[in-house]
């Protein structure tokens, strides 16, 4: 199925060499520093290296120096770990129709994803994307482990996350009634999390590279099992997938309306009783300027983020479309005139529209802020949209508040029990 062999890891602990040394056997014959790490002088390399890192410039020039050795993988290792793309497909990750397969390269449990590619790129240039996106490292995002390319798609690469999606954990058909979420916190938790993990693509230092995710919705939002963390997946598809050019502009032609389609992000038009009905708008998680003219942006990124806020808030769909017999049309209904139309009746409004399953216990004041900190998310001009790292400060503080709420409620004291007949 693949070989025994680790990845590239970024911890560093103090007495273990840097995380530039290579570990896998291909990677280890172009890093020449693998030798100097051997024999008598190992601890006088790693005294010499713990010394020269003390000081915050001492630090910054190190971590520029780090060699990023980004994992190109042969498409023969992504053949078999796939059983030549016949084993079956995995689908707790995304709603999407993008191909997505749980499988075992290089020892790792991985999950790898098929995308089109829609803009071809050099294999320097693709080493070079990779080398910034490998690079991320935050608890909120799932990991790029590699890329494969073959004729006209990519095969991402990203670690294995136990979990199931947010759109799974909101909303289960089966069983309507029951959510895995029924607490005030576990759902701030969420919130929390996301927008760290978003201001973090966005804002980080560390990649030096301003990036838009451009796949944020709640199928794309991973919810691990113990702790009820969110973790962002799909992180760099749209700079290795070359689904933008360089100005933000969604690529026009066949193959970008496919990837519109593919996302559910396409007005589309619907047969009904021999009559078509177009429905206004895209759908779901995409900006008003992406609508009008494709552009793309860390706002609509934004945008989507308060989407998925106001889902997670009410457990509602984002858009639903209902049919009125008297005029023969579609009405549309979003979270966000829903949201807009509850806080405007004040605190009894937004308690009717939080979701019931939370059976009425949560602190409304936070509620609300965090209400309208999300349809400042959604607002149509983007430059009135909050940037992220003034989004997950606010978050931040909500979910203080809302734990010292936790704290002070308490279950009432003082009443007495009796099982015996009566």
């Amino acid at each position: 199925m693949g070989v025994n062999a680790s990845e590239p890891t970024s911890s560093r602990s103090p007495r273990t060499p840097p995380s530039h040394l290579c570990s896998s056997p291909s990677a280890s014959e172009s890093c020449p520093t693998t030798v100097a790490y051997t024999s008598t002088s190992s601890y006088t390399k790693e005294t010499s290296w713990e010394t020269s890192i003390s000081s915050p410039s001492s630090i910054s020039s190190f971590r520029d120096s780090l060699s990023e050795n980004p994992l190109i993988y042969d498409i023969t290792e992504i053949r078999t770990a796939t059983n030549n793309f016949l084993a079956k497909r995995y689908s707790s990750t995304s709603s999407s129709n993008a191909a997505c397969w749980r499988c075992y390269i290089r020892g790792r449990d991985t999950v790898v994803f098929q995308r089109k590619i829609r803009r071809k790129i050099q294999k320097s240039q693709l080493k070079e994307r990779l080398s910034i996106l490998c690079r991320s490292n935050h608890m909120s995002i799932i990991k790029l482990l590699g890329a494969s390319v073959s004729g006209d798609y990519i095969y991402l690469v990203y670690e294995f996350i136990e979990g199931s999606n947010l759109v799974e954990c909101l909303r289960n058909p089966r069983n309507p009634s029951f959510t895995v979420l029924s607490t005030w916190i576990s759902r701030m938790q969420i919130a929390t999390d996301l927008a760290h993990g978003l201001d973090y693509v966005h804002n980080s230092t560390g990649l030096n590279l301003s990036i838009v995710h451009n796949h944020i919705k709640s199928s794309s939002i991973i919810v691990t099992e113990s702790s009820f963390n969110a973790k962002i997946c799909h992180f760099g598809t749209e700079q290795l997938c070359g689904e933008t050019d360089d100005n933000g502009t969604l690529e026009t032609g066949s193959s970008s309306r496919e990837t519109e389609i593919e996302e559910g992000n396409v007005s589309f038009r619907e047969l009904k009783s021999g009559r078509n009905t177009k429905f206004e708008g895209m759908r779901d998680y995409t900006s008003p300027e992406f609508r009008s003219s494709g552009i793309v942006t860390q706002k609509s990124d934004v945008y989507a983020f308060g989407v998925v806020i106001l889902e997670l808030l009410s457990g509602q769909e984002p858009l639903k479309y209902r049919y009125d017999k008297n005029t023969g049309d579609f009405l549309r209904t979003t979270l966000m005139d829903t949201a807009a139309a509850a806080t405007a009746e004040g605190r009894e409004g937004l308690r009717r529209w939080v979701d019931r399953r939370l059976n009425d216990s949560f602190p409304v004041e936070v509620a609300e802020k965090l209400v309208r900190l999300a349809l400042d998310c959604v607002h149509v001009d983007p430059d009135k949209r909050p940037d992220m790292g003034r989004v997950a400060g606010k978050i931040s503080k909500l979910y203080i508040e809302s734990n010292i709420w936790s704290d002070n409620v308490k279950l009432p004291t003082g009443i007495s029990v009796s099982l015996t007949p009566r």
